[in-house]
């Protein structure tokens, strides 16, 4: 069995003022520079640092797609994946006065198909970027839909103190307020500012710099739309400088072991759950599930019953819970109730939302970990 590495949390820096934030620049450039680009490893497209100041930090932007990607199809009068990431850094050349980019396009999906595959593939790309010397940090530009799922993966998997920050866009490049160049700059200035080291993954939008494990989208639309729950954000990038108000003090390493993760299924409980789906998911294959259970972690007799056999069968079951904020805890004793679910073997899955929930319990699988009080103590950290 694998052992599973607390991070310290690292003490926050006096912080090092910084220049304005600038003018979004440029228009978009053409759509047709991803096609004209070398195709490096794995098919990735990718562009040399730009050239200015050799001397200075390096960042890497790894784009993946999402809205942040996307402008209005003529035809089908709706967003599309239409622009790569060099085409976003376009947007933004002032960026060069902060450190020299280079960029490189793994893909160009909505985020809703991001998968265990491609989480794995853009960690082992975020972490060769790393580990280069002269490269400061990586950003991901991404789409919100699931940010907060990929930010959270790639805290458990990349082990290294320089800074991963995730950046997306809530209106797409064909929109006159597109937001995507802002949240590009700031995550520069992040990249480069010396107090974002050992914070791990962060997401950056909106001017608003949030830790992997807390945030989540709370609004469909609206720009603001990463919230950090009970802990608030990490810290802010001002005109003048980016500042840090706290460090993330939860963090953990789980190495990457397979290229391939055992399936891990989430079941909601709601009023008139028959306890059906938790079955139909042992039935086919699931090595793990997640509950999405009620207040502090409670479930109705017919799903406990589910819970328990599917224990029984050596598939672990973590509870977490469909409430927003909060940790679910081992406090009901009635049928269903927390604690009954802890006796039957049930894992609380503390305060992770039931997505990130998952996550962390197929890297844990993956890890061999899936005995009980280890699997518990992964999630209490």
């Amino acid at each position: 069995m694998t052992a599973i590495r607390s991070l310290p949390p690292r003490p926050a820096q006096r912080p090092t003022p910084r220049l304005g934030t600038l003018p979004l620049g440029a228009a978009l450039a053409a759509a047709a520079l991803m096609t004209a680009l070398p195709v490096d490893r794995a098919g990735a497209q990718s562009a040399p640092a730009s050239a200015p100041g050799s001397n200075q930090p390096v960042c890497t932007l790894v784009a993946t797609g999402g809205t942040i990607a996307m402008k209005i199809d003529p035809v089908k009068q709706a967003p599309v994946p239409a622009i790569s990431g060099d085409d976003l850094l376009a947007t933004v050349p002032e960026v060069g006065k902060y450190a020299r980019m280079e960029v490189k396009n793994i893909s160009n999906v909505p985020s809703g198909y991001m998968d265990p595959p491609r989480w794995v593939a853009l960690t082992k790309e975020v972490t060769a970027a790393l580990e280069r010397p002269e490269v400061s940090g990586v950003i991901v530009s991404h789409g919100t839909d699931t940010l907060e799922e990929t930010a959270w993966w790639l805290d458990l998997t990349v082990q290294s103190d320089k800074p991963i920050i995730l950046i997306g866009a809530q209106r797409n490049a064909s929109e006159k307020d597109f937001d995507g160049p802002r949240n590009l700059t700031n995550a520069v200035r992040i990249c480069v500012d010396a107090q974002a080291k050992g914070k791990g993954a962060m997401i950056a939008l909106n001017d608003q710099i949030n830790a992997a494990r807390d945030v989540t989208k709370v609004h469909t639309s609206a720009v603001e739309t990463f919230r950090s729950g009970d802990f608030g954000f990490l810290g802010v990038v001002d005109p003048d400088r980016v500042i840090f108000a706290r460090s993330p003090a939860r963090r953990q390493h789980v190495p990457l072991k397979a290229d391939t993760m055992p399936p891990v299924e989430i079941v909601s409980m709601y009023g008139g759950a028959d306890g059906r789906l938790v079955k139909a998911a042992v039935d086919q294959g699931a090595k793990g599930i997640v509950i999405e259970a009620l207040g502090w972690g409670n479930v109705n007799p017919p799903m406990f019953a589910a819970i328990k056999e599917a224990i029984g069968k050596g598939v672990p079951v973590v509870i977490s819970t469909r409430v927003p904020t909060g940790r679910v805890m081992p406090v009901y004793g009635f049928e269903g109730g927390g604690k009954t679910l802890a006796d039957a073997g049930a894992i609380m899955a503390d305060d992770l939302s039931p997505q990130k929930a998952r996550i962390l319990l197929m890297l844990l699988l993956q890890n061999g970990v899936s005995e009980g009080k280890a699997v518990q103590a992964a999630f209490s950290r």
